[in-house]
C-alpha cells in the first residue's frame, strides 16, 4: 500500500484529499503544516509527498526546499491555489518555480480528484496501475 504525506494547513483541503485516496486504498499521513509534516518525514518513510507552497511558518518556497532536501528521493507533488502567472499577468509562476525546486509534478488548487490520483501515479511509476490494491482501482 503506498504511503503518502499530505501537508498542507487548511484542514478542508487536507481532509478532503486524505479521505480520497484512502478510498483509493493509500496509507495517508496528514501534517496541518511545515514542521508536522517534517517530523512525520523523520518518523516514516512515504512513497509520494503532497506539499502546499505557502502554509504559515515557512515561507513561500521554503518548504518545497527544505521537503525536498530532506527526502530527495520521495517523488514531491507542490499544490497551490494562489495566483498563477498568465499571459495577460506579469505575476511569477509558481508552480513552475516550484519545478525548479525540486518538486516532481504540481497541482493548483482547486484540482478534481481525477488530476490528483493520475498525478500521483505518475508519481509511484507509470500508468500507477500497480500502484492500487487490485480491489481498489477506479471503475473505467
Amino acid at each position: 500500500m503506498p504511503r503518502i504525506l499530505v501537508v498542507d494547513d487548511d484542514p478542508m483541503v487536507g481532509a478532503t484529499i486524505e479521505v480520497l485516496l484512502q478510498r483509493q486504498g493509500f496509507d495517508v499521513t496528514l501534517a496541518d503544516g511545515g514542521e508536522m509534516g517534517l517530523a512525520a518525514l523523520e518518523a516514516q518513510t512515504f512513497d509520494v509527498m503532497l506539499i502546499d507552497i505557502f502554509m504559515p511558518h515557512m515561507r513561500g518556497f521554503e518548504s518545497i526546499r527544505i521537503f525536498h532536501e530532506r527526502a530527495p528521493a520521495i517523488p514531491l507533488i507542490a499544490m497551490s491555489g494562489y495566483a498563477f502567472a498568465s499571459s495577460a499577468s506579469p505575476s511569477p509562476d509558481f508552480l513552475r518555480m516550484a519545478l525548479e525546486l525540486g518538486a516532481a509534478r504540481c497541482l493548483r488548487k482547486p484540482f478534481t480528484p481525477d488530476a490528483l490520483l493520475t498525478t500521483i501515479r505518475e508519481c509511484l511509476g507509470g500508468s500507477g496501475e500497480a500502484a492500487l490494491p487490485k480491489d481498489k482501482k477506479e471503475a473505467p
